[in-house]
């Protein structure tokens, strides 16, 4: 959009000064003198959803695709990028964990906005809770993002899904902008939404959006036990929850700027629980608190120096409750409360005009506290430091890191983990061999490791303090190629990536004499291929076609034990073939969009035999959308039928997904 404010102002500035040159040459015209206003002109342009010229596979959504294929939260986007794995554990409510080339949740960064998102007690980042109501645009990069002025921590991170949400931009010449979207489906799903943006001077902007989410999410399954089979309804799986966030934007003189963000999400939600033994009851309850405030500053002094601050208070809170005999007093009860502080800074220097070398440097202290039996109350400083350096030419490009960490921790009780003191390198290259062509090799190793969450560590009976951090080493050869075959079309994309991950001292859940103990057991090797296309084309009449594509090929097996009948297995979870596929077509009428994404046979056991196998699924959606101007205001309204084909199937194995389900959405901007 600021693009398309400035194509405008070009446009009339040119007008303007044809104008007043005919004026010149024209003694006689009559409108000499006078102020003319010309009519609004917008110029746009169609952006290639792959970067074709990054040293390291990154994959992007914009909110425009999103919404016009279907896209029902972060975690159903996520689902379209190759090379991940989502863990969805059924329904609206369900807990939802991204995986990327099968390095495991806890290996993959999300940030927002910039800033690291975290979770020191379980590792993993519950990517359902994000609200799509007022983001921009999804990335995941694989390795780390281009950006050199980013936090230690996205460096140090084997995957980074980043979240943008969109910055107020105004049309018309607005100083205020209102948004106003309200959306309602099957399974007692209703979900209003506000947005106000406002411009305070020619400097500061401010933004403030709040969503509330309900459903009932109880939808009917078919339960197939053996040669029993019956309907059934899936129960507890009600969700109500509140988001809302503000924004401050500040331009600052002389080519800078400040954000600040306060954040705050509620939820309280049924755990559906899993299908098993004929029973599809279960009582769990989750309540979850998030709340955060951060500072992003950015500055460029010149340009050879560059600068990027950042803070971030978080608090996160939940309980966890459970009915049963099992527990005492037929009541189960957990409270887990977290606090984060941290602090970032990042220089960036260009010594030569093909060589720019940053300096990050990240300070966190995370604290837990918690009802669990025995729990220490642990405090966790760690120190994360990246050197990085990039050298380009015209036809290539080199970029090198090395990524510090220094982690220690205190607790109020027994023994304290061993400190963690680790180097870990990171080197991409991209050439591009043809100067008149928009192709592109690359090739990328990084070493990256992930410490022990304090679940890992401390769970009642279950936690180990000697546990070492799990390591991993990631290799990565592609090739990218983009041109333009003709007029009409845009552009026309492909990317091809083949990896290779090694993961040893893999933290596992492993049985013991007496109980189940967290130890460093396993040894994982993970080969894939991924495949992406893209295309547009425009047509005439006002008709655009996109077309987008994605395929990947994964063997992840265990190497742990050569006497074990686990060996070379795939791992759990992991389909061999997956993929995905969308085609948007916009008219001047109505824009269509469709959309498949399939998943292959897995193994929900670690043995890979008949009895564990979990069939294959293929889900289909169709979106319908149509944009109005009223005025000065827009009005869009969209349908979407989701699985079609009212496929049944199980991501998580005995936690059954929902079937064809509706969503009818409005969008008032004024």
């Amino acid at each position: 959009m600021i693009l398309q404010d400035m194509c405008v102002r070009c446009l009339v500035v040119g007008a303007v000064a044809l104008s007043c040159f005919d004026i010149s040459a024209a003694d006689s015209d009559s409108i000499t003198g006078k102020v003319h206003q010309i009519e609004e002109v917008t110029v746009t342009s169609r952006r290639m959803p792959n970067k074709v010229a990054t040293a390291v596979p990154v994959q992007t959504l914009s909110i425009e695709d999103m919404n016009q294929t279907g896209v029902q939260s972060v975690a159903d986007a996520v689902r379209r990028f190759a090379g991940t794995n989502v863990r969805d554990y059924g329904g609206i409510g369900g807990l939802k964990t991204v995986s990327v080339r099968n390095m495991g949740a806890a290996h993959t960064a999300v940030s927002y906005d910039g800033a690291p998102v975290s979770n020191c007690q379980a590792g993993q980042i519950d990517i359902g809770r994000f609200s799509l109501d007022n983001v921009g645009m999804l990335s995941l990069a694989v390795g780390q993002t281009e950006d050199m002025l980013q936090s230690a921590r996205l460096y140090a991170s084997a995957a980074v899904l980043g979240i943008t949400t969109e910055r107020p931009h105004f049309d018309w010449g607005r100083n205020a902008s209102f948004r106003v979207k309200m959306s309602g489906g099957s399974f007692g799903y209703v979900s209003p939404s506000v947005r106000w943006w406002q411009k305070i001077g020619s400097r500061v902007t401010t933004s403030l959006d709040g969503t509330f989410l309900r459903a009932d999410g109880n939808y009917p399954f078919t339960l197939v036990n053996g040669k029993d089979v019956t309907r059934e309804r899936r129960n507890n799986s009600a969700i109500d929850s509140w988001h809302g966030e503000a924004n401050v934007y500040y331009d600052m003189p002389g080519d800078g700027d400040l954000q600040v963000k306060g954040y705050y999400f509620y939820s309280r939600r049924g755990l559906p629980g899993a299908i098993v033994l004929y029973n599809p009851v279960s009582t769990e309850q989750l309540w979850d608190k998030n709340a955060f405030i951060q500072a992003k500053y950015r500055k460029r002094f010149s340009r050879r120096w560059e600068l990027q601050a950042q803070a971030r208070y978080n608090y996160g809170w939940n309980k966890d409750t459970e009915e049963g005999p099992q527990f005492t007093g037929n009541h189960y009860e957990a409270l887990h409360k977290q606090n984060e502080y941290y602090m970032s800074a990042t220089g960036l220097y260009r010594p030569l005009d093909n060589v720019t070398v940053a300096l990050a440097q990240d300070g966190v202290i995370n604290t837990l506290e918690s009802t669990m039996v025995g729990c220490p109350d642990p405090t966790r400083y760690t120190s994360l430091t990246a050197l990085s350096a990039r050298w380009q030419q015209s036809l290539l490009t080199v970029n090198g890191t090395l990524v510090g960490t220094y982690i220690t921790e205190r607790v109020k009780s027994g023994d304290r983990p061993a400190d963690v003191k680790r180097l870990a390198p990171s080197l991409s290259v991209s050439v591009k061999p043809l100067a008149d062509e928009m192709l592109y090799l690359r090739a990328m190793y990084k070493s990256t490791f992930r410490v022990p969450t304090f679940n890992d560590l401390y769970y009642d009976r279950l936690g180990s303090r000697v546990l070492r951090p799990e390591k991993a080493d990631e290799f990565d050869l592609g090739i990218t190629w983009s041109r333009s075959f003709f007029p009409a079309m845009d552009y026309f994309s492909v990317t091809v990536d083949a990896y290779y991950n090694d993961v040893t001292d893999k933290i596992v859940a492993f049985p013991t004499t007496y109980a189940w103990r967290m130890i460093n057991y396993g040894k994982v090797r993970v080969t894939g291929l991924d495949f992406t296309v893209s295309t547009a084309v425009s047509l005439p009449k006002g008709i655009n076609v996109i077309l987008n594509g994605s395929y990947t090929w994964q063997k992840a097996i265990d190497v742990t034990d050569k006497e074990s009948r686990n060996y070379k297995a795939q791992l759990p979870y992991t389909p061999e073939h997956s993929g995905n596929a969308s085609a948007i077509i916009e008219t001047p009428w109505v824009n269509v969009g469709y959309s498949v994404v399939a998943v292959g046979m897995r193994y929900y056991m670690s043995e890979n035999i008949k009895a564990n196998e979990i069939d294959g699924y293929a889900e289909q959606t169709l979106t319908l959308s149509k944009d109005l101007r009223l005025n000065r205001c827009e009005l869009t309204l969209r349908g979407e039928l989701i699985n079609i084909a009212d496929v049944q199937y199980d991501v998580i194995k005995f936690y059954p997904m929902p079937g064809r389900s509706w969503r009818l959405t409005g969008i008032f901007k004024f």
